[in-house]
């Protein structure tokens, strides 16, 4: 199966399931046996799914004595990562193995570092308390931010904007420069939430009607929330934007143009330098050698591709 409709069956499976839980939520089942057997269908075919296949990648040994004792004592890079957040990271079809292209960049590193990977689901705002503690580091798309820099440090990977996604035809009549009075899907604890957040107080003040914020721990539920019509319009990273616009068979759409284009960056312990540039290091090498973009392009994502890792740099915009 070529990578895009192994894409699109993955991310239409975790649709489905998103709304066959709304939907028994409502007491509706109708159409339940045609649903289920749709997820099978997908379900199935979404277990091919596997992602980059990184074996190939070789232990550096130089770049891996860089690491402090606490990653290499167990053998493993324990990476924390909301895996609801397609096609950065997400569950297969098993409901169990993450995959996505930060997990196979988290993979990548392990493979210089000469580490087993270790990714493990958590919900997004519990991320970054734990690294260090209970992560070696945490990939799942933060943006770099001087707030996030007040409490640890990043390596940036990636760079992202922000997107809105309406209903195809944008029934309600959103428009992004004026959202009083219209519902707001977000994902808890990102970027996105913050702005529509001030967004709202703003209406407020305005003395205009009032913005209504959904907040949801998963980014597949801000998407079931446009979807099923709870909300009008959804705002999220670039990438996540487009990719459930494009599974979504033409239910969505997208709303004017990508805002604010940011570097994303991999969590560490506050003030490590020793793994800042270990993971530096790492991931320059992964870009010199071109698994960086075969990565990047197997998941449809290049256009947010760098040339160069840096330590603790935020975005212009911040």
């Amino acid at each position: 199966m070529q990578a895009g409709k192994a894409l699109k069956t993955a991310a239409a499976f975790m649709l489905s399931v998103a709304m066959l839980a709304t939907g028994a939520a409502c007491g509706t089942s109708d159409d339940s046996d045609d649903s289920d057997a749709s997820a099978s269908k997908s379900s199935s075919k979404s277990s091919e799914l596997t992602g980059y296949d990184v074996s190939g990648v070789k232990k550096d040994d130089a770049i891996a004595k860089m690491l402090p004792d606490y990653v290499t004592k167990d053998g493993k890079l324990t990476i924390g990562m909301d895996t609801s957040y397609a096609p950065a990271e997400f569950l297969a079809a098993d409901g169990k193995t993450p995959v996505g292209f930060d997990v196979d960049i988290a993979k990548a590193l392990a493979g210089v570092f000469g580490l087993e990977a270790d990714p493990e689901t958590a919900n997004f705002d519990s991320i970054i308390p734990a690294v260090g503690a209970k992560y070696d580091i945490g990939i799942s798309s933060f943006t770099v931010t001087k707030e996030r820099l007040e409490a640890v440090d990043f390596v940036s990977h990636f760079n992202a904007g922000s997107a809105w996604a309406v209903k195809k035809g944008n029934p309600n009549k959103v428009d992004t420069s004026d959202l009083c009075g219209k519902k707001v899907a977000v994902q808890t604890a990102t970027m996105q939430e913050t702005a529509a957040n001030k967004m709202a107080k703003q209406c407020k003040a305005d003395g205009k009607a009032e913005m209504d914020v959904i907040s949801s721990k998963l980014q597949t539920d801000v998407t079931t929330n446009v979807v099923t019509g709870k909300a009008d319009v959804f705002y999220a990273d670039s990438p996540v934007a487009g990719y459930a616009i494009a599974q979504t068979d033409g239910e969505l759409e997208t709303l004017g143009k990508t805002e604010g284009i940011a570097p994303e960056g991999i969590v560490v312990k506050k003030g490590d330098q020793q793994m800042d540039e270990a993971l530096q290091k790492a991931l320059q090498k992964l870009i010199d050698d071109g698994t960086y973009m075969k990565i990047l392009k197997y998941w449809g994502v290049q256009d947010g591709a760098i040339s160069k890792p840096e330590i603790n740099t935020p975005g212009t915009n911040e």
